[in-house]
């Protein structure tokens, strides 16, 4: 996968206030306050600061947690994972593989095959709709 590398004013100039604050400072939406939280519509999910294929629509379901839920992100090279110890907590950050972009965390509680659920800032998608 090609790496998107910008300026911090480079992309500060690409994307919104509240794009940059999640994407880049790692920042977190209010629950049930963001754009795809109850949409279902077909399509795929971008990474709104890079354009790159992230979620499909048919890995999500609605989790009730606050944020946009998946159950598998749209292939095995599409994000990356780590561990997560800000806020007292221990988790595993969700950042896209190819610029580097926070997008949320993932935790195991989600629905069977994967079992797991990848919660998902609005901010840092962009629905392409099918």
């Amino acid at each position: 996968m090609t790496k998107v590398v910008k300026t911090e004013s480079e992309w500060r100039q690409a994307l919104d206030p509240e794009q940059y604050r999640i994407l880049r400072e790692r920042g977190t939406e209010a629950p049930f306050s963001g754009e795809y939280d109850h949409v279902f519509e077909p399509g795929t999910y971008h990474c709104a600061g890079c354009g790159a294929e992230l979620f499909d629509s048919d890995a999500k379901y609605d989790s009730g947690c606050g944020w946009p839920a998946f159950s598998a992100p749209a292939g095995d090279d599409a994000v990356e994972e780590e561990s997560d110890t800000s806020h007292g907590m221990v988790r595993t950050e969700v950042t896209c593989a190819s610029c580097g972009g926070h997008l949320g965390h993932v935790f195991p509680d989600g629905p069977d095959p994967t079992g797991v659920r990848y919660c998902i800032n609005s901010a840092s998608l962009k629905l392409e709709e099918s």
